[in-house]
Formats: C-alpha cells, sequence, structure tokens
C-alpha cells in the first residue's frame, strides 16, 4: 500500500465519519483513490513504479490462474471493503472476489462495496512506507471479517523486526483463516509461494520481488 495522505472532510463537524459517510462522500468515477482510516479519509497516491510492478504482475499472475482453472472468481476495477468496525474502508491492492458469493452482497451491485469476507478469496497488500497499516490494522480488521487469505507483500523489508525478523529481508507473510485467525506462514528469496485460494500458482517470493525492476543488460 502507497503512502496516505489526509483528505480534508467538507464539514467541520464531525471531525471523523462513519463507513457509510465515506462512501457517500467518495467522489464518482474518481481518478484518484480513498480509503478510510479510523474515520479519517486518506487519499492514495500513485504507488512508485516498482510498486506498481509488483502489484500488476501479482494480479496478472493470479489472472492467468484464475482463466487456466476455469475459477468462478473475478478481479474487479473497483471495489471497496467494509470491515466490522465502522470508521475503515479499504482498497486492496489485488483483491480477488468468488463470484458465486456477490449475489449475498447486499451493496454491490450499486456501490462495489464488499460487506462480508466470505466473498474474498484473497486480498494483497504491496507495503510502502506506511508498512504499519499493513501488519496492524488490515491485517486485524481482515482478520475480523473472515478473509480467508491476506497477502502482505513487502518487497523493501520495511516492515517491524517483530514481523520479518532481523535482519529484515523481502518478505511475504501469507496469512490463512484457521478457526477464526490468521495463521502467518512467511516466503523469502527461492520460496514458493504457498496459497489456499490457488494451490497450483507456482511463483516464488523473488519473482515476485523482481517485478517491478527493469531487466538487467546482458554482460
Amino acid at each position: 500500500m502507497t503512502e496516505s495522505v489526509r483528505v480534508p472532510y467538507p464539514q467541520t463537524i464531525p471531525q471523523t465519519i462513519t463507513f457509510d459517510e465515506f462512501a457517500a462522500w467518495y467522489p464518482e468515477n474518481s481518478i484518484r483513490r480513498y480509503e478510510l482510516h479510523n474515520g479519517v479519509i486518506v487519499e492514495m497516491p500513485l504507488g512508485t513504479g516498482r510498486h506498481s510492478g509488483v502489484t500488476g504482475f501479482i494480479s496478472l499472475k493470479v489472472g492467468v490462474e484464475i482463466d487456466r482453472r476455469e475459477l468462478p472468481y473475478s478481479i474487479p476495477g473497483d471495489c471497496l471493503l467494509k470491515p466490522t468496525r465502522d470508521e475503515a474502508g479499504y482498497q486492496p491492492d489485488v483483491i480477488v472476489l468468488d463470484q458465486a458469493s456477490l449475489a449475498n452482497e447486499p451493496r454491490w451491485e450499486r456501490e462495489s462495496i464488499i460487506t462480508m469476507g466470505s466473498s474474498v478469496r484473497l486480498a494483497v497488500e504491496v507495503v510502502s512506507t506506511n508498512w504499519r497499516d499493513d501488519y496492524h490494522f488490515k491485517f486485524a480488521d481482515y482478520e475480523e471479517m473472515g478473509i480467508p487469505e491476506y497477502w502482505i507483500v513487502d518487497y523493501l523489508g520495511l516492515g517491524g523486526r517483530k514481523f520479518i525478523g532481523t535482519p529484515k529481508q523481502p518478505t511475504i507473510s501469507v496469512c490463512q483463516l484457521v478457526d477464526g485467525e490468521y495463521q502467518v506462514k512467511q516466503f523469502r528469496g527461492s520460496d514458493t509461494v504457498e496459497s489456499l485460494a490457488f494451490p497450483e500458482l507456482r511463483l516464488t517470493a523473488e519473482q515476485i520481488f523482481q517485478a517491478g525492476l527493469p531487466p538487467t543488460e546482458p554482460s
């Protein structure tokens, strides 16, 4: 996730807002992306080239796997997640939805809003300088929603040492829901990332980390 910038709400009161107020405020057809963090609207700026490259690579590879296996999943162009707590609203860098579950989503057809974790097969956040959002807040909110699989893709090794160890290094944390709690497995270097939603996906952590880099010149 790219570093966020607070956006002033167009009223002086309230100082913080609810998800429904955020959804009503959200500009239609906006070229900018916004999230709601603890009742405060934040603008999600464009990511760096490498951040965008990693995000696009994951979306491409997952999309190919959906098509290859003819899975009933989709990767939406726009999607807003409503966590259980009312002062948050998120747009994951990559999200995979279960098409059959969308019929039960009361706000999907009109607003592209997901309210049930069971509608999500995979959520991915690509870490940037505000890594605490991904490791702390989104981890807790996605777990509480019941999203079965959540990837934290820390391609620069920015997360705190209690999350990725010492010395800090690029790490993919795959969080899978077991009895209502996330169990975390970490992947680095030549490790093949293990996915619950895509068990036949064959990607190493290094392939994902290298996706945003320019090709090297042959020696």
